[in-house]
């Protein structure tokens, strides 16, 4: 998908991947520094940027104590 921005709280957030269960787990430490690395998703509407289109979408990211979300991106629009 296109750039996306997020409209509202993502809501069913859960982690499904931490630690060394996560492929970019180095890549992460390298880039942003921190510990406990969680990939998590949810489901949020969000705004195509080039169309304005609205959808409701899953999405992925990173997360850590006192990173934050990064790398966020839409898996599936639905």
């Amino acid at each position: 998908m296109e750039a996306f921005e997020i409209i509202g709280e993502i809501q069913g957030a859960e982690t499904f991947a931490e630690g060394h269960g996560i492929r970019a787990l180095a890549r992460l430490m390298d880039d942003y520094g921190g510990k406990n690395w969680r990939k998590r998703k949810g489901f949020v509407y969000v705004r195509v940027l080039a169309t304005g289109e609205i959808r409701r979408a899953e999405v992925h990211w990173y997360e850590a104590h006192g990173i934050g979300k990064v790398e966020m991106k839409v898996k599936k629009c639905l």
